[in-house]
């Protein structure tokens, strides 16, 4: 069965922080992405991407190219747009980052945050029993090493995440029912 990352048309043998930081890692090696990689690696319409940088969802990119938290932010919107208003993903990510497009007042990176994310995904994917206690488990996992720069910064992260990926889950829980539906005999539907 094909994994992609979440939030983006990258294949992968498994879903994990670790298999994402090794194929998104080397990709900004070279200074950053152009609109056109941003677009093919995430599955998106360019002009999705420059209305995101407009509304102020991410700052705008530097000589024409998307560093690697920018892509990261991509990603994370791409992932809960499915399941979220643009407005709310955009409170859910200031809750924790404030300005979205200003990086200083950041608790977390927006790639340490991603990475954590497909690491909790990748936990969630793999659990014969999806549940409650399965997605507090994965996700106090993939924030363990977090070091918070502010007191209680922590658990913002730690909620964040979850419903991060609950409605990663959901969305794709979504789509496997729309694909059953769609596999229906069609004088019964």
């Amino acid at each position: 069965m094909a994994h992609y990352l979440p939030g983006s048309t990258i294949e992968a043998e498994e879903i994990s922080a670790k298999t994402a930081n090794r194929l998104l890692s080397p990709m900004f090696l070279s200074g950053g992405l152009m609109l056109s990689q941003v677009a093919a690696l995430t599955g998106l319409e360019p002009y999705t991407i420059q209305n995101w940088v407009k509304r102020g969802f991410l700052p705008p990119p530097q000589n024409k190219r998307y560093s690697i938290r920018q892509f990261a932010r991509i990603l994370l919107i791409n992932m809960l747009k499915d399941s979220f208003q643009l407005d709310r993903v955009s409170v859910l990510l200031s809750y924790i980052n404030g300005h979205l497009d200003d990086e200083s007042d950041d608790i977390i990176d927006d790639m340490a945050l991603y990475l954590s994310a497909a690491e909790a995904v990748g936990k969630m994917l793999t659990q014969s029993k999806l549940g409650v206690e399965t997605l507090d488990e994965a996700c106090a996992r993939a924030i363990e090493g977090y070091e918070e720069p502010i007191p209680g910064a922590k658990e913002r992260v730690y909620r964040v995440l979850q419903i991060m990926v609950t409605a990663y889950i959901a969305s794709m829980l979504k789509q496997q029912a729309l694909k059953m539906y769609d596999a229906l005999p069609q004088q019964n539907r």
